[in-house]
């Protein structure tokens, strides 16, 4: 089982991500993640799935897009430090990812099949990994960051992202009833 990271494992930035998951088995609360965010989003339509809440806000397929993202280059930071591969992962600029990603022109399904595909990837890398790695450390983004704290941050990554869609595009008034 993979438990909570203390917090010298991960850089102050990350705490209120890991704060957000429950204590328990990560690999059960990805499992449960993923379904959840598929029911939550399965149904929406494609004009509901391009709403912003406000101007200069990201769509809900951009955010979508963005949490796919974040996952690949985490679950990629998760492999490097599992192999004990010594690089210094850099980081990224989430914004202009988004930008060059370019989300909105993809239909909804596809966007949705790729979350799921990469969480799928991501739990098949963790369910292969050895308990002896999980403390294990490398360098990203200029701080040191702990395999299993790379695990907490994508479930809490996820998390956050889907509590703001239902609170603020799903949950505004202004969200389209189609």
């Amino acid at each position: 089982m993979i438990s909570r990271p203390e917090p010298r494992e991960y850089n102050p930035y990350y705490a209120p991500y890991i704060r957000l998951i429950a204590d328990g088995d990560l690999v059960k609360i990805l499992e449960r993640q993923a379904e959840e965010t598929r029911i939550l989003l399965k149904g929406l339509s494609e004009r509901q799935a391009e709403f912003r809440y406000a101007k200069g806000k990201w769509s809900i397929k951009e955010v979508l897009g963005h949490i796919a993202d974040t996952e690949r280059i985490m679950a990629y930071r998760l492999l490097v430090i599992a192999r004990a591969d010594l690089v210094e992962l850099p980081g990224f600029d989430e914004n202009e990812y988004v930008k060059q990603a370019g989300f909105d022109k993809y239909p909804f399904p596809d966007l949705l099949g790729n979350f799921l595909a990469v969480r799928a990837s991501t739990l098949t890398l963790v369910k292969a990994l050895d308990d002896s790695i999980w403390e294990r450390e490398g360098v990203a983004n200029g701080g040191n960051v702990s395999a299993r704290a790379l695990v907490s941050i994508i479930a809490g990554h996820e998390l956050h992202h889907r509590k703001i869609i239902m609170e603020r595009y799903i949950g505004s008034g202004g969200f389209p009833q189609w």
